[in-house]
């Protein structure tokens, strides 16, 4: 199985690239595949997703269903921690979730130790 990392730093008004990059990572996951997402930028606000059909996506499906498979699965998140603070998060953004804050130095390690690398 291949180890995924997929980047996503589009947010929820993007909604059909935000969705897309939780599809791909849900169903890799469902695939038995190793996957980290590192979310920066605008897609820190995706874990502020809080509800079914805030976040729908054209074939692409209910945000909030696939941060709930990612989480019910322990899929491992980093978190930008500088974009999460300049956009007004804290730590309790990453509740529930398999998830850290991070910073770029993370993000460049785990791409180099990944097989694949996608970025939405």
């Amino acid at each position: 199985m291949a180890q995924y990392l997929i980047h996503v730093h589009s947010g929820p008004d993007l909604v059909n690239k935000a969705t897309l990059a939780l599809l791909v990572a849900r169903t890799a996951v469902a695939e038995g595949h190793a996957v980290e997402l590192f979310l920066a930028a605008d897609g820190t606000h995706l874990l502020n997703c809080k509800a079914a059909g805030e976040v729908v996506g054209e074939g692409t499906g209910d945000l909030f269903e696939h941060l709930t498979a990612l989480k019910e699965a322990g899929t491992c998140l980093h978190v930008s921690g500088m974009s999460a603070k300049a956009r007004g998060y804290d730590e309790s953004l990453l509740d529930g979730y398999n998830a850290a804050f991070a910073m770029p130095t993370v993000l460049l390690e785990r791409s180099a130790a990944a097989d694949v690398v996608l970025c939405y």
